[in-house]
């Protein structure tokens, strides 16, 4: 099959090339549409209830989570000139397009009771701007008056002020967010300048944008610096920039392939899929390094090129599909997890990696066939002198040592072990922030000043028309409001309670001592009044129609922003507020839901934990699928597995040890890890099951011949992959840092235990593992009839004068 292959794709490097030029221009067409993804989450599966109450809220509600907050501290704001910037501040936001209203000390309303009309009408606070000390003086008077607004716009206690910023959902959900946030925080800082107060800038939206802008910074910096070190490393092994140039061509057609199948399933970039470019280029550099060597190995023997690039495909195809194949294998367990976000790498991931198989199969020979023949300097990396002594040292430590290789394995082995019990699934909503970022400092100033920006939503289903203005309602969402303020994590609650209170307040002429729930008394003079809120009649109604109360007033909803304190803390809080919300509101009466941005966030990362199972337990079975097609052999199966799980238990026990949690970004380690290193025992016992043949059965002989052919490759592609990934810790993101970090170990853990733990396990049980059906198994990789020793190649080629 292979050397029919080989045939076509050389006799029709033409039509190919043309074929797959046309492909991957419309590709790079649809790599135009591909845009950043602005939405939080996609962790939480469409099928947990959670999901569906979610989306019901904001069916019923219309938002979440849609506030931008700014904040300034300090007493010179009231002072005349600095409260006048402050107000000014607050209308020329309003005027940005995307800013729908705008809420602060300076833009207040309150309540007038209109007798003629028997309802209250809304009115501003603020008339005019005080031109006084002693009329600023007043205003703060009249608004430390207002009950409805302490601890929601301001800090008595901190002298923090607060503005909220209610953006259009629908246009921060498009690319003209950024210029909402651009011309927000130039006005911002002209503020600041102007006064000479601090100002911070935070809310979901905001952390949202930012995050997005940093990853779109990211991924040039990080595709160009693996780009580099990729091409510094070709240059260095092949010494030949037209290798270095085909390789890198090759990759980056890839890359762009990648996008372009992003942009045709309508997928948006995320932190998870920013690392998309860099890691196609690490992974899809060593595939050509392993194309271009066995091209240089046929040349050297015959000095025939188009012999070599026919035997290139016919004797390598088969071995870089199923090297492939297991690194896709790693990426695709991604789709069978609960997760979009995950399904949707996983993907792109999985044909990303097969793109680059076949690219590097059609286009590396064509493009050669183009090409002059090699040179002497160009193969001089095939005589390898400066790696003889470190093989030599694998082959004589697997040989000699082999009791203090287990016994090294075991320890490390146990000790990881005991570091994975201290794993932990934490996470928060802004996670991958470096600590000293902007986003983080001031998204900690709110919490300290405001106890947090995070939506939470607590939704009360009274399950009766026009329940939700009951007394007995009423009282019980007042008590759950004193619950909430028990917690530090809280900010102050906003209910209908709130308004009722208000409206209160506002019938008794404003008088700050009558902020409280309605007497019996009340309501027989009040009753009129009342029947505006939630009716959606008059400007006042209606919005607290839309903000609180569904149509039928049987659905209300409490709005309490919340510090990001992270999953394990917001579970146990979540669950303390379970039980003491059905205690408050009886189970048969009432249907209280927990929901918002915090609590789907919260649900979606529990996932991560069974999501991290399913990933590595279809990885591992596809591998072993692959690996039974090549061995044909239980026994072999098992030796093959145990070097590439060792990896895998030693990076969970750094992970524990280091207090890095599994998050979506560290997660991906295990996957993408497991099927990069197995391709190295694919390649080790491929060649010694060969080597078993050309020695006439010697096994210490194979496995010593089998050690000393495949190192120089597992070396070569060990250092590319180690510098590749090594570049993501430099990433301004902990979790992509990490990623980087905990990949770069498991991947060098990996390299020495298929170098020097499963040639000791192969030594050990030689004859035990050795079976009929492994010398003939189901799917060949290598060409035993033709294959030609290394040794003989190196010989022949210095006899060759053609090369000079």
């Amino acid at each position: 099959m292979w050397a029919w292959l080989a045939g076509r794709v050389l006799r029709n490097r033409v039509g190919i090339l043309t074929v797959v030029g046309l492909l991957t221009a419309f590709m790079a067409y649809e790599v135009t549409k591909v845009q950043m993804n602005y939405k939080h989450g996609g962790l939480l599966p469409k099928s947990d209830p959670a999901y569906a109450e979610y989306e019901h809220f904001l069916k019923t509600f219309s938002a979440d989570g849609n506030v931008i907050v700014v904040a300034t501290q300090g007493s010179e704001l009231y002072t005349p000139a600095n409260f006048k910037q402050w107000y000014e501040l607050g209308n020329d936001l309003k005027g940005i397009p995307g800013i729908d209203s705008v809420f602060s000390e300076a833009n207040l309303f309150t309540l007038v009771r209109n007798d003629s009309l028997q309802k209250f009408d809304v009115r501003k606070l603020m008339t005019n701007l005080p031109a006084t000390q002693a009329e600023m003086d007043s205003l703060k008077w009249r608004i430390d008056n207002l009950p409805f607004y302490k601890g929601l716009l301001y800090n008595d206690s901190t002298k923090a002020s607060l503005m909220m910023l209610f953006v259009n959902a629908k246009l921060f959900d498009t690319d003209d967010r950024v210029k909402v946030i651009d011309a927000l925080e130039k006005r911002v800082n002209e503020f600041s300048s102007t006064t000479g107060m601090p100002v911070h800038e935070s809310g979901l939206p905001w952390v949202r944008v930012k995050n997005t802008q940093l990853i779109k910074g990211d991924m040039p910096r990080f595709m160009f610096m693996s780009l580099a070190i990729c091409a510094l490393l070709l240059l260095l092994f092949f010494k030949s920039f037209r290798v270095m140039i085909i390789c890198l061509v090759v990759v980056l057609m890839s890359v762009v392939w990648a996008f372009g199948f992003m942009g045709l399933f309508g997928f948006g970039i995320t932190v998870l899929m920013s690392v998309i470019a860099p890691l196609l280029i690490v992974v899809g550099v060593p595939n050509c390094v392993f194309l271009v060597n066995a091209y240089h190995h046929e040349y050297a023997h015959h000095g025939n090129k188009a012999k070599a690039l026919q035997r290139m495909i016919s004797r390598v195809g088969a071995a870089s599909f199923m090297t492939n194949a297991t690194t896709a294998a790693g990426f695709a367990t991604f789709c069978v997890t609960y997760s979009d976000v995950l399904k949707q790498f996983g993907l792109i991931a999985t044909i990303g990696i097969m793109v680059l198989w076949v690219f590097g199969l059609l286009l590396v020979p064509i493009i050669f066939s183009y090409m002059p023949a090699p040179r002497t300097r160009h193969l001089s990396h095939l005589e390898r002198r400066w790696l003889d002594r470190a093989v030599e040292a694998i082959v004589m430590l697997s040989k000699q040592h082999r009791t203090a290789i287990y016994v090294t394995t075991f320890c490390i082995s146990v000790i990881a072990a005991f570091g994975m019990t201290k794993l932990k699934d934490e996470s928060r909503i802004v996670d991958d922030l470096p600590a000293d970022n902007p986003v983080l400092t001031d998204l900690h100033f709110f919490e300290k000043n405001f106890n947090g920006v995070m939506p939470l939503e607590i939704v009360i289903d009274t399950e009766k028309k026009g329940g939700v203005l009951k007394d007995a309602t009423l009282k019980r969402i007042d008590m759950l409001t004193d619950t909430l303020a028990t917690y530090p994590e809280f900010s102050r609650p906003v209910s209908v309670v709130d308004a009722v209170k208000f409206t209160r307040q506002a019938f008794y002429g404003g008088d700050p001592e009558r902020y409280g729930l309605l007497t019996g008394t009340d309501k027989r003079f009040m009753l009129p009044y009342l029947e505006h809120i939630g009716a959606g009649n008059g400007k006042g109604g209606a919005t607290m129609g839309r903000a609180f109360i569904d149509s039928t007033r049987s659905t209300t909803r409490l709005t309490v922003q919340m510090a990001d304190v992270g999953t394990s803390r917001m579970d146990n809080i979540m669950t303390k507020l379970r039980a003491q919300a059905d205690s408050i509101f009886p189970v048969d009466k009432y249907k209280v839901v927990f929901t918002g941005t915090s609590v789907v966030f919260l649900k979606g990362s529990s996932y991560l934990i069974s999501n991290l199972i399913t990933s590595l337990f279809w990885a591992i079975v596809i591998i072993v699928v692959l690996m039974a097609l090549l061995f044909n052999s239980l026994r072999i199966l098992i030796v093959a597995l145990i070097p590439n799980m060792i990896p895998l238990i030693v990076t969970a026990g750094l992970m524990g040890f280091l207090h890095i949690p599994i998050k979506p970004s560290t997660m991906l380690v295990f996957g993408i890890a497991l099927g990069i290193a197995v391709d190295n025992a694919i390649h080790f016992l491929a060649r010694y099951r060969l080597e078993v043949k050309l020695t006439g059965g010697d096994l210490a002989k194979a496995v010593d011949n089998a050690v000393r052919e495949v190192s120089v490759g597992i070396i070569y592609t060990g250092i590319i992959l180690f510098a590749g990934f090594s570049m993501f810790a430099f990433s301004r993101f902990g979790g992509i840092k990490a990623l980087g970090l905990l990949t770069t170990m498991t991947l060098l853990t990996a390299m020495l235990t298929n170098l020097l733990v499963l040639p000791s396990l192969v030594l050990s049980l030689n004859k035990r593992i050795m079976s009929k059906a492994f010398s003939e198994p189901l799917l060949e990789i290598l060409d035993e009839e033709e294959d030609i020793e290394l040794g003989a190649l190196t010989v022949e080629r210095a006899k060759d004068g053609k090369n000079e």
